[in-house]
């Protein structure tokens, strides 16, 4: 029944990509007829939706998209055929001669290698297919133009940019209305905008793109977060290590990140008539600490892990907001163990894990186990044992998962943790992964039982990925209303009137004792503008006092979403600290 199903599943998507990849023609053919000196790229059907990049001799707008879907819907009506046609290099190289990238794509393929044109009316393109028979079987209720954007030829910044449109299409108006609900509510919780509403963090383009600005409220989640982090790992037997940012060249040649990484990291800075680089990775540096001493199996396993800031130079056209950036803090830690150690610390860590990942509000996590690949170092004994202790410690949790075989990197087997956030959408997180490669590149050792010089395991291990990313993924989970614990404002005390400024003051100061964080809202405006500010600012409890609450030494409070209560002081304290604890919900 499973694999039926399956089968099904598998069928109406094939069916929803050849409709999206038809409509994308569909969409080309109508630029065309808005722009007969159009140069076209490439349009393929992508997950929801597709999109067509065109050279146009003027930038888009949005009102354009109104009328694009205009002459879609005309063709759409007219019921035209998708008509194949199987042609030699040379004629595809003459017909498309006046369609340089077209020509560009052409010369790309193998020589033995089937070109085949599609066309619909006038409209004639280079594509593979497959295709619906005709324009009538697409809706014209069932699909929308979503959005223009900038893109590089193939990807390349050195390249030519070109106008990329977005649509979406669905079988029927009802799935397409449902999806653009889900669009809206994504637009919602965008990130990029409730950092800036919620003045969390900016990204400042002229001061270095991809490079993250902590406001003050932002650092207040970040630094609860980091406390949190530390005191945890501290509880589970780690150490803090602290490393530089920079570091000569020879550690990663050693390392061998300049033999695999060197696109992904800044260039070298001349100092000392010595290369520096700015570290992509905090692991050859732990490796460092390591290496500056001799060590007994008695002394192992080591868990050290540090906030470490690295720096990876990603292509500007790939950067979003906090998800993709070039300086970022990993919640990096790296295990150190015997062999006989592994076992017991791949089990810890995989438990660590799912307790920080639950701590923060993810309840659907899944695992992923990726396996030896085709190139790889280490012996083929170390990589079975390494897989098999993955696996067993997967299954031990009751976790779901999937292998991907030959997923793994080239230096040792890996488990990936994603979690579904409020929308559904799955995130990747946490990483445990071996590493057969360092231990031997800096000549790692320890002495045995034996007396004998040993190569240690080395585990590294992310629990969030990294602090901006992860911040992200949090602002989109809760749509920037956090628990209470996450808050940057947990409360903020509200006096109906400036005669009670007195009292709001005293209360918020015994809140800060308490170590709740709290403002007074001591300004002039009205009392209901002041509570749809804060609400707007997503405050968790705003404490409204008037002479009632000030003669009798209560609140009024009134949650976020919508409850209102009255509470002795001292209560209500004690209700948030409770709260603020227990990492729960206002």
């Amino acid at each position: 029944m499973g694999a039926e199903l399956n089968s099904k599943e598998q069928k109406k998507l094939e069916k929803l990509e050849k409709m999206r990849h038809s409509m994308a023609h569909v969409m080309a053919s109508a630029v065309l007829k808005m722009f007969p000196e159009a140069e076209i790229a490439i349009g393929p059907s992508i997950e929801n939706g597709f999109y067509y990049d065109f050279d146009l001799p003027r930038k888009l707008t949005p009102e354009d998209l109104s009328t694009i879907e205009g002459y879609m819907a005309e063709v759409i009506k007219e019921d035209r055929p998708f008509e194949k046609e199987v042609i030699s290099r040379s004629k595809a190289l003459e017909f498309f001669a006046d369609q340089p990238y077209k020509v560009e794509l052409i010369h790309d393929l193998s020589e033995d290698e089937e070109i085949s044109l599609y066309k619909i009316g006038n409209f004639v393109d280079l594509c593979r297919g497959p295709h619906v028979e005709s324009t009538g079987r697409l809706n014209s209720q069932g699909f929308k133009l979503l959005s223009i954007a900038g893109a590089y030829w193939r990807g390349d910044e050195k390249r030519p940019m070109l106008q990329r449109i977005y649509g979406t299409a669905w079988g029927d108006p009802k799935a397409l209305k449902a999806h653009l609900e889900h669009l809206e509510e994504l637009e919602k919780r965008d990130h990029r905008r409730l950092g800036k509403e919620l003045d969390l963090f900016s990204l400042q383009e002229q001061a270095g793109p991809g490079l993250v600005y902590w406001h003050p409220k932002g650092a207040r989640i970040r630094i609860a977060i980091e406390d949190f982090w530390r005191q945890e790992h501290y509880k589970n037997g780690y150490e803090m290590v602290f490393t530089p940012h920079v570091g000569k060249s020879w550690l990663w040649e050693t390392s061998g990140h300049l033999d695999f990484y060197a696109d992904g990291m800044y260039p070298s800075m001349v100092m000392d008539k010595a290369n520096y680089y700015a570290k992509p990775m905090n692991c050859p540096f732990h490796v460092m600490i390591y290496n500056n001493g001799k060590h007994s199996y008695r002394d192992l396993p080591y868990r050290w892990a540090e906030l470490g800031t690295v720096y990876r130079y990603e292509r500007s056209g790939t950067l979003h907001g906090l998800l993709r950036v070039r300086g970022f803090t990993q919640d990096d830690a790296h295990l150190i163990c015997t062999p006989d150690q592994m076992q017991d610390e791949i089990r810890e860590v995989l438990r660590f894990s799912l307790f920080m990942l639950r701590s923060f509000g993810f309840e659907e996590i899944a695992a992923y186990l990726s396996t030896m690949p085709e190139k790889a170092v280490g012996d083929l004994d170390r990589w079975e044992a390494a897989q098999e202790s993955l696996k067993e410690v997967i299954e031990a949790e009751g976790l779901e998962y999937e292998i991907d075989e030959g997923g793994g990197v080239f230096y040792g087997p890996k488990i990936d943790l994603k979690v579904k956030d409020a929308l559904g959408r799955s995130w990747q997180l946490s990483t445990i992964q071996f590493d057969f490669n360092l231990p031997d590149r800096f000549d790692m050792t320890f002495t045995d039982y034996d007396g004998v010089e040993k190569r240690p395991y080395m585990i590294h291990r992310a629990l969030l990925g990294s602090l901006e990313r992860f911040f992200g993924v949090l602002i989109e989970h809760y749509g920037g209303a956090f628990p209470v614990w996450l808050s940057p404002v947990q409360a903020v005390v509200i006096p109906v009137a400036p005669t009670f400024d007195d009292y709001a003051a005293e209360v918020a100061r015994e809140m800060k004792l308490k170590g709740i964080r709290v403002d007074a809202d001591l300004d002039k405006d009205r009392l209901n503008a002041k509570i749809r500010l804060h609400q707007t600012r997503k405050v968790p409890y705003m404490l409204v006092v008037g002479s009632r609450e000030a003669e009798q030494r209560t609140v009024s409070i009134r949650v976020r979403t919508g409850e209102k209560s009255d509470l002795p002081l001292d209560e209500a304290i004690i209700m948030i600290q409770k709260k603020i604890d227990d990492r729960e919900m206002p």
